[in-house]
């Protein structure tokens, strides 16, 4: 694998001051979306889905478009990756057909295998562990409804053991934020994971903490978040889960403990009455449209961030 070659694999692989290069040129994007074609040729991106998909199919496409590039569809079920080719070979592939590749699978090792043997860049798309191109929408979104990262207090209710729940500790972290996540005994994030943030946030002024008591964790916060309870391959987990996670939804109530002028958010899809009230969800303070939103713009930056550090 070339040395000087960069991927998006996991939130920390940006540096604070890269995280905060990337989210500027994401505004400067969002203000202008036609101005910057770091992608003329135009140049390929392949963009694989093997797990259900609306948000991340349409922002990728629409904005690979935006920066002048062709966005390549490769289907996930058609192309078999690791069963009918395995992932190293179908990687040499798509490196020789495309300038870049975006994949949202199952495994992070795969991804890594993807990224080792692909001579181009690699951006996670989601995985099973993390979910980074989403926590850059997200801060992304803070950021224009705060002004500020360093020094916020973001509560992350539900299930910690997930991708959003890892990549809040990393990339929040790397921000200067204060991080809590709190979820039910036995769906918190590793404690591997907690050490890895805590060790971001000693250089960078945030913190990283467990917090079991939604109550105490969603105190004062500037940003309370939320995700669906039942991730992608757990359905037939539904009717426990709902039981377990029921004190973790955000209610009106819990919300109501955060500061006055909080942020309700929300990765999307989401299901009302469940790990978010409607009224919360479609309330004043939720800003989750306008996470769907910058998905498009935070995406385009990191793209445009990586064809940058390929000339």
């Amino acid at each position: 694998m070339n040395a000087q070659l960069r991927h998006f694999l996991a939130d920390d692989d940006l540096t604070p001051a890269e995280q905060a290069q990337v989210l500027a040129l994401a505004a400067e994007l969002k203000h202008a979306p036609y101005d910057a074609k770091p992608l003329a040729g135009p140049r390929t991106v392949a963009m694989i889905f093997d797990k259900q998909t609306l948000r991340t199919q349409a922002s990728f496409a629409a904005g690979i478009a935006e920066l002048g590039g062709f966005p390549m569809l490769v289907d996930g079920a058609l192309a078999g990756i690791g069963v009918r080719e395995s992932v190293h070979d179908v990687a040499r592939v798509l490196g020789r057909q495309a300038s870049m590749i975006v994949w949202r699978t199952y495994a992070q090792a795969h991804l890594e295998e993807m990224a080792e043997h692909s001579g181009v860049p690699v951006v996670n798309a989601l995985t099973d562990d993390f979910h980074p191109c989403q926590l850059l929408a997200d801060l992304l979104t803070i950021q224009e409804h705060k002004q500020q990262l360093a020094g916020l207090t973001v509560a992350f209710v539900g299930d910690g053991a997930c991708n959003m729940g890892n990549s809040w500790l990393l990339a929040g972290a790397t921000a200067g934020m204060h991080v809590r996540v709190s979820s039910p005994e036995g769906y918190a994030p590793d404690a591997t994971m907690v050490d890895r943030a805590s060790a971001i946030a000693a250089t960078t002024g945030g913190s990283a903490v467990l917090e079991p008591d939604p109550v105490a964790a969603v105190t004062g916060a500037d940003a309370v978040v939320t995700d669906t309870w039942i991730s992608m391959g757990k359905e037939d987990e539904a009717a426990a889960r709902a039981e377990v996670f029921a004190p973790y939804s955000l209610t009106t109530t819990l919300f109501e403990q955060a500061k006055p002028d909080a942020i309700a958010m929300h990765c999307l899809p989401a299901y009302r009455g469940k790990e978010i009230d409607a009224e919360v969800l479609d309330g004043p303070q939720s800003v989750v449209w306008d996470e769907a939103e910058n998905r498009r713009h935070a995406q385009k930056a990191i793209l445009a961030f990586l064809a940058e550090e390929l000339r």
